[in-house]
This record gives structure tokens, C-alpha cells and sequence, in this order.
């Protein structure tokens, strides 16, 4: 029952962080001339939006009631306005909170098989990496390390796209919409640890940002979920100056949540050459080998 009811909690956090951030005007309602002692929605005002009993939904977001309907699910993402990616966030939600997990699953192997090293050395100039479900950097090619300003100077397990974002000096100059980036950032963190609050790895990394970036610590609490999307980021390269790449990132089947992250310019333009010298002048062998698949793979 101790495995389920922290499944439970997880559902109310998320319930609790969308009710407060959903104002009465949102949904219809025309508040009193009282001051309103709670943010956003009261839980009355939408259980009675979704059309369940104020009792129900009080235990839902209590984290005793781990097994409500799909209708129930929908008629509460209704009554919040959710968008697709919170909606079906919300339905993983429900239905993990309805198993029993017996133990907390191990953090996932960082092993990159040799053909996906291959793969990215094959892709050059195009930046490009692969990090583990909790944003580590497992392996990438030259430019997609250098990209990343400064993350090299960083030992080999401490490399993390999210840590970087945070916590690197670099992140603020290398991203002029630092605030956008890290807004999706902690959202894909929220959604993924949501669905895993026991794994050692997303654990590990979120207290260690709770506790290091005030910045990260009022994200959280949001509880914002988002989706994958097609991107495009301008970075502010110190080497290489303002250049503007469209990004895609993407799962790698049979691997332990692995995903493949690349990026690319227009042959001609200045981005592209922006992107070409990056490559040509990142920095050779990293002294930091690592063994990966049994066989000796020194990252760029």
C-alpha cells in the first residue's frame, strides 16, 4: 500500500499545481468581492466544474483515492483547460497511481552502443549527442559538445544538460531566451520524473537542483508537463558568434530512455558556417575515456 499511496501523491501534486494556477475567470466563473484566501481555483469550485463530489475529488488530490475512472481523468482535464501534453500526462499518471510498483526500478544503464557513436561521428558538422532520460550526456561528436560552452571543462559523469542550464556560468550568455529554455527544460524533467519519483537518477539530479538554483526550485513547484516538439534555438556561441539551428530529438529503440539530439543549418547560410567552423575548431579526444559495450570509446 506504501508504493501506491506515493503513487496517489504524485497524481495530487500534479491535480494541485494545475487547480492553483487556474484562475476563476479561466473557466467561467465571476468571483465575489472577497478576498480569496486560495490561488486559483477553490477544489469545490472544480469539482463541481468536472462534475464529481467535492469529497471525491479532496481525496484524489490527498493522494487516498488512487483509482479514479477515465472519465473522472478527462472530465477533470476538461474543467482545467489542459492542453494535449498535460492531458495525456495526467492519464500516466492516473494509471501508474492505480498499479502496485513493489520497489523502486535501478537508474538505467549509461552504456551507448558502438553503432550509435558511429552514428554521430557520421553526422558531422551537425552537432549531435545522446543523453540518458535524466539529461546526462552519455556521448556526442564534436560540435555537439562544443555547443555547449564550457561543459567540457566539467568531468565526464558531471555533464547534464539540465545541470548546465542551471548551474553553469556559461548557460545565461550562451541562450538569449534562458528563461524559455529552461521553462521546457524543468517541464520534460517534471513530466518523465512524474512517471518515475522513486528512480535514483531523476531523484539524484532534481534534489541536487532543488538545492543549488532557487531558479529551478520555483519551476518545479509548477508542475508544468510539455511535449516534444520540433525546435529551434539561437545560441550565443563565444566562438562562433549568434547562430540560429533547427533542432530534433528523438527516441533510440532498444535503449534504456536514450534519446538522440541534432542539429542543423541551410547549406550557405551563415548559420551553416557558423555550425562548420564550430566542428572544425571544437577540441580533439576528450583525456576522460570512458568503457562503454565492453570496448574502449574515448568521447570528442
Amino acid at each position: 500500500m506504501a508504493s501506491e499511496q506515493t503513487n496517489g501523491d504524485e497524481l495530487a501534486r500534479f491535480l494541485r499545481a494545475r487547480r492553483t494556477q487556474t484562475s476563476p475567470e479561466s473557466v467561467g466563473l465571476t468571483p465575489g468581492s472577497g478576498v480569496r484566501r486560495t490561488p486559483g481555483l477553490r477544489r469545490e469550485e472544480l469539482a463541481t466544474i468536472a462534475g464529481v463530489s467535492i469529497d471525491y475529488y479532496t481525496r484524489i488530490e490527498r493522494g487516498k483515492e488512487t483509482r479514479p475512472s477515465p472519465a473522472v481523468v478527462d472530465a477533470l482535464a476538461r474543467a482545467l483547460h489542459l492542453d494535449d501534453a498535460e492531458h495525456h500526462h495526467l492519464r500516466e499518471l492516473a494509471a501508474r497511481a492505480a498499479r502496485f510498483a513493489p520497489e523502486p526500478p535501478p537508474a538505467p544503464s549509461r552504456t551507448v552502443a558502438p553503432h550509435l557513436t558511429l552514428l554521430l561521428e557520421t553526422m558531422r558538422p551537425n552537432p549531435a549527442y545522446i543523453v540518458s532520460r535524466s539529461m546526462d550526456l552519455l556521448a556526442w561528436n564534436p560540435g555537439g559538445l562544443a555547443l555547449y560552452a564550457g561543459i567540457a571543462d566539467w568531468p565526464v559523469k558531471q555533464r547534464n544538460l539540465a545541470r548546465y542550464l542551471f548551474l553553469h556560468p556559461n548557460s545565461r550568455q550562451l541562450f538569449p531566451d534562458w528563461d524559455t529554455q529552461v521553462r521546457g527544460c524543468v517541464a520534460r524533467l517534471r513530466a518523465e520524473a512524474g512517471l518515475n519519483p522513486d528512480a535514483p537518477d531523476l531523484t539524484s539530479l532534481v534534489g541536487e537542483l532543488l538545492l543549488k538554483s532557487p531558479d529551478f526550485a520555483k519551476l518545479w513547484d509548477r508542475y508544468e508537463v510539455i511535449g516534444r516538439k520540433k525546435i529551434q534555438k539561437t545560441f550565443n556561441h563565444p566562438q562562433v558568434g549568434i547562430l540560429t539551428l533547427s533542432g530534433q530529438s528523438m527516441n533510440i529503440e532498444g535503449t534504456p530512455g536514450q534519446r538522440l539530439g541534432a542539429y542543423t543549418a541551410d547549406p550557405g547560410t551563415p548559420d551553416h558556417d557558423a555550425m562548420l567552423l564550430l566542428d572544425m575548431t571544437a577540441p580533439g579526444p576528450d583525456p576522460q575515456s570512458t568503457v562503454q559495450g565492453g570496448r574502449p570509446h574515448s568521447r570528442p
